[in-house]
């Protein structure tokens, strides 16, 4: 048994070493040969905690891509500086996926699964063609939402299709199919279409004759406005690395609050909370879709940083990205039902609720004084050692020059006077 035992360990550390060595370790000659083919690079420092929590996602995502055209490589930024500045790396880790003489800075969720869904969008042209019939219901047991144009590829639907795909490519999917392939999935009315595939149902843009008679600049702007919008989920959880596109949104960013341990569990009540604004937020849609973008955090400290204040979880806070306020409802979280969500949003709605937050002077100040008091305290509760030296440091150099220029006077005083007790006695 112990020999049986010894064996299987090996050889799942022998697996777990051909895993990692899928990952090449590049040097300063990746500038000579990064035009050669697809790379998928992680920009490291050696000292970096991020980058040490990243390399087992890493190894996995090379796996995944070994029988590919794509080769996933990592670079030591503090020996190869030449490379890291000329792709302009001045964070830890940076992901980048180059492809010929362009490279795409990766800003997701750092997991196996995205990283992958990013390769495939970036390695293949911006909208990419749907020929056979089955390819549709691939694309939707592969893809929780991507974006497809019905119709001649010509015109301008066709153009402004074409060029939100170009700026969105990093972000979703975007394939465009004739009509025959289309009405075998999808309920198609008017042609030339866009339509998305989101959570089994599909959405269409609202495209009309009418746009032919305003200004091209129109249709481009609502169609990537739409394009913004739809590209999220319906309830995704929201973290630090995607709040950034979310609010890009312009809604309401509306956050379920609740807390995961290290094992991403939550608790039962939290959970409880968690499902009801779930369900609660998929049974109206369609009312709030247009002013309000849901979501969850499963780290308080994202919504406290933006309530500037400690939220016991479970808990419901309400963002206005454009002007930083915020609103939170009066009743207490355990107590929310879904009436009175309904009314919440609808006071947010309204411009009746109370707001909090905001831009002026006051608020900003408070704002970095917060944040440098929470950072503060998570340096010291994660290193209290190294938070001591930070500061004790530098706070014992001060007091020692304060001491000694104030001993400096006394000293001088006292010189003076004894000078002048001299002079007299003289």
């Amino acid at each position: 048994m112990m020999l049986q035992n010894f064996w299987l360990v090996f050889i799942l550390a022998l697996i777990g070493a051909v895993q990692s060595s899928r990952v090449l370790e590049l040097s300063d000659r990746f500038l000579d040969v990064r035009n050669e083919g697809q790379w998928f690079v992680m920009f490291y420092a050696p000292w970096c905690a991020h980058c040490k929590k990243l390399e087992p996602v890493w190894a996995h995502v090379a796996q995944a891509l070994y029988n590919t055209n794509i080769r996933v490589g990592r670079l030591d930024c503090t020996r190869f500086t030449a490379v890291a500045q000329a792709f302009h790396v001045n964070a830890y880790p940076t992901i980048i996926f180059v492809k010929g003489p362009y490279d795409y800075v990766y800003s997701g969720e750092r997991s196996k699964e995205e990283l992958i869904h990013f390769v495939n969008r970036m390695s293949g042209p911006p909208v990419q063609q749907v020929t056979r019939l089955e390819s549709i219901d691939i694309l939707k047991s592969n893809n929780p939402i991507f974006f497809t144009y019905v119709g001649k590829q010509d015109g301008t639907l066709w153009d402004v299709f074409y060029g939100a795909a170009e700026a969105y490519q990093a972000h979703g999917y975007f394939y465009a199919t004739s009509v025959e392939i289309a009405k075998r999935h999808f309920d198609i009315d008017t042609v030339p279409a866009a339509l998305v595939y989101k959570e089994r149902s599909h959405f269409y843009f609202p495209y009309s004759d009418n746009y032919e008679l305003l200004e091209p600049t129109h249709l481009n702007e609502t169609l990537f406005r739409w394009v913004n919008e739809e590209r999220f989920p319906t309830f995704p959880k929201i973290t630090r690395g995607n709040l950034h596109h979310i609010v890009q949104t312009k809604k309401y960013l509306v956050l379920a609050v609740v807390e995961e341990n290290k094992l991403s569990e939550i608790a039962a009540h939290e959970q409880e909370f968690r499902d009801m604004v779930e369900i609660f937020v998929h049974k109206n849609k369609h009312k709030y879709h247009s002013y309000f973008q849901f979501g969850w955090v499963g780290t308080p400290d994202l919504a406290r940083s933006i309530a500037m204040d400690s939220l016991a979880t479970p808990h419901l806070i309400v963002l206005n990205a454009s002007t930083n306020e915020h609103h939170i409802p009066e009743d207490d979280p355990l107590q929310l039902t879904p009436e009175a969500i309904e009314l919440f949003l609808d006071s947010i709605h309204n411009q009746t609720a109370p707001t909090f937050g905001g831009n002026s002077l006051p608020v900003r100040i408070y704002r970095a004084w917060f944040e440098a008091k929470t950072s503060l305290q998570d340096m010291w509760l994660g290193n209290p050692v190294l938070t001591s030296v930070l500061f004790g440091l530098p706070l014992g150099f001060l007091s020692l020059i304060m001491y000694s220029i104030c001993c400096a006077d006394i000293l001088d005083a006292d010189e003076e006077d004894d000078e002048l007790r001299h002079e007299k006695k003289e």
